[in-house]
């Protein structure tokens, strides 16, 4: 036999006598089992089908902010409110992120926080940089954030107005039971007048332009009025003048171009003006004034003619001739709708 086959039947008896002495000891089983076990783990791990993941909530849209009913104020933080989808409320893992910007800078993350179990949400004391201020909100989920909300807009004031007080001057004198206050203040301000002598109060609101009136009521001798104004953002500031009612009353001045005519030299022209004024001196436009002149030995002269900006009105007539020597009275009435019939007159001589 040859050498190589003989060594191969050796080791085939030797292997023999092995497999006979594992399985008198036990041992060949429990190899077998484990065999057994291992294949049939990797044959249900590769036939069993995997449980599905939990699948994030797609962000559908942006979280909406509720604006302010007035947007300037004077407190450097505010709360805001809002909602977001209700596909995103009540889910973890999403939070809601608030951007701020100012003027010339981009906008910037201030606050998060955690998206609630309803679409309501509220940011307390939020922090505002003076002048204006832009907010928006995102949702940021496990993997993206949301495009940025439209935004709103707080704008933080925290200077007082400053008021101007155009008319009536101070110390003014004023004829009649109220005054009217002009001036110019912070746009959309809302104004009180006081007339701290007589208790009687004015309001008005400020335009847009900031100009403003307020009718207040007097009493008599020297009342001392003062202005508050109050700006949309809640400051304030006040200004106060003093005002006189007394006896002054609006007047009629007539003056003639001549108040003396020979007899002998007529017919002769005369020119009458009339200047009306208000008690403070202003002039009245647009009085219609009569007039009249009444000499000896011809009838009257009448004649009408209206104030120009310069509260003037002018009439020119001819004494005729037949007037005969002496006296009688040149007069201006003048209408005006807030003071009544003013009058005035002077004297017109005729000499021989």
């Amino acid at each position: 036999m040859p050498l190589v086959i003989r060594a191969l039947l050796v080791v085939a008896i030797v292997a023999l006598a092995g497999v006979v002495l594992w399985t008198a000891t036990g041992q060949l089983p429990r190899l077998v089992a484990a065999l057994g076990d291992t294949f049939g783990g990797i044959t249900s791990g590769l036939l069993t089908t995997p449980s599905p993941s939990p699948t994030p909530v797609e962000i559908l849209d942006s979280p909406v902010l509720d604006p302010p009913e007035e947007p300037y104020t004077n407190r450097e933080t505010v709360d805001i409110t809002g909602s977001v989808p209700g596909e995103v409320a009540g889910q973890k893992g999403y939070v809601i992120r608030i951007y701020i910007a100012v003027p010339d800078q981009p906008a910037t993350p201030v606050r998060e926080m955690a998206v609630g179990e309803t679409p309501a949400f509220v940011v307390a004391e939020l922090p505002l940089a003076a002048g204006r201020n832009e907010i928006s909100a995102t949702i940021v989920g496990p993997s993206s954030e949301s495009e940025p909300s439209a935004s709103i807009t707080y704008v933080l004031d925290t200077t007082k107005p400053a008021i101007t007080i155009s008319s009536p001057k101070n110390k003014a004198k004023v004829n009649g039971p109220t005054v009217t206050i002009k001036g110019k203040t912070q746009g959309r301000s809302e104004l009180v007048a006081r007339n701290e002598t007589s208790g009687a109060v004015g309001t008005a609101t400020a335009k847009s332009d900031g100009t403003f009136a307020i009718k207040v009521g007097l009493g008599a001798g020297t009342n001392t009025i003062k202005v508050t104004a109050t700006d949309p953002a809640g400051n304030s500031s006040s200004k106060a003048i003093t005002v006189r009612r007394g006896a002054v009353e609006a007047t009629v001045r007539l003056t003639a171009s001549s108040s003396r005519f020979s007899a002998a030299k007529l017919p002769r022209p005369l020119v009458l003006t009339a200047v009306v004024t208000d008690p403070n001196g202003r002039p009245i436009s647009g009085a219609p004034v009569s007039f009249t002149v009444s000499v000896p030995g011809v009838p009257a002269i009448t004649g009408d003619a209206t104030t120009n900006a310069s509260g003037v009105a002018t009439y020119r007539l001819t004494i005729p001739k037949g007037a005969t020597t002496g006296s009688g009275p040149a007069t201006a009435l003048a209408t005006t709708e807030e003071f009544g019939d003013l009058s005035t007159s002077i004297v017109i001589t005729i000499v021989r």
